[in-house]
């Protein structure tokens, strides 16, 4: 929902159907206010670009690395949460790719969350330092994203018959990495190598991430005026070995226990039913 635009705006852009594989959504946000906003992006493994207007942005790692945003940066696969900074007078844009559309565009996967690099730097032409001063000129954020996806159209190249396999596989039992590699007659180490150069991040990774999920929601789905967390249900349930391996993935991806999550869900429950 918007807040009041006088103050600080942000929202969630969807693209045309077109483009659906290519990106999951665009998010603005721009801070009119007279004192830098932070905030917390939650890890989503996909390699985000984000475009910078008026005063420089921040980018904060949870090792408290600090980074200006110029006019464009591309960051990820995002893997674990960080924050980002809004100082008055400026906004940002964010282009969050979807699976290998990153690899579609550049030919290469970025593989760390901590070094983000100029998207030019992964090109041999110097274009999206042109793409931003375009985007500067446009009014609102809407038309921005509409120029962009122009302007992204003769760069995207087919998806690989492997890696579009990989993203659309869905099953909770069965291995990806086996039975892709049974499919297409190749070893297992060659799916996983193609992952990985594709995506940014292994199967396992992946995998690791979608567990944690699920606990998330098993989490944001209990009443929290009724019901005790019961943590060995969801330990079962997501498929994890014991309660030390559930605390690692949350300390691991948003930097917090199992427990002080649960705190904050019931103090934001709590907060909206006052």
């Amino acid at each position: 929902m918007r807040q009041n635009k006088l103050i600080y705006d942000s929202y969630r852009i969807p693209v045309p159907e077109e483009f659906e594989a290519v990106f999951s959504h665009f998010y603005f946000a721009e801070n009119n206010s007279e004192i830098t906003v932070t905030k917390t992006l939650l890890p989503s493994f996909q390699t985000i670009m984000v475009f910078n207007f008026g005063a420089h942005a921040f980018l904060i790692s949870k090792q408290k690395t600090k980074i200006e945003v110029g006019k464009c940066i591309v960051v990820g696969p995002i893997k674990s949460s960080f924050e980002y900074c809004l100082p008055p007078n400026s906004s940002i844009l964010v282009a969050n790719f979807k699976n290998d559309a990153f690899y579609r565009f550049f030919g290469k996967a970025i593989l760390s969350d901590h070094f983000p690099i100029h998207p030019d730097e992964a090109m041999e032409e110097n274009c999206f330092n042109r793409l931003a001063l375009q985007l500067n000129t446009i009014d609102t954020a809407e038309e921005k994203v509409n120029h962009i996806l122009n302007f992204c159209k003769p760069y995207l190249n087919q998806q690989d018959t492997t890696s579009s396999l990989l993203a659309n596989f869905k099953s909770d039992t069965m291995n990806p990495i086996k039975s892709i590699a049974e499919q297409v007659k190749q070893s297992e180490r060659n799916i996983q190598l193609i992952h990985k150069k594709h995506f940014g991040f292994s199967a396992k990774e992946i995998n690791r991430y979608h567990r944690f999920l699920k606990a998330i929601e098993l989490i944001q789905h209990l009443d929290f005026t009724k019901e005790k967390v019961n943590w060995f249900d969801i330990i079962n349930k997501c498929g994890y070995y014991d309660q030390s391996q559930l605390i690692h993935d949350f300390k691991h991806f948003i930097n917090l226990s199992p427990k002080n999550y649960l705190k904050f869900q019931q103090d934001i429950c709590q907060a909206t039913s006052e």
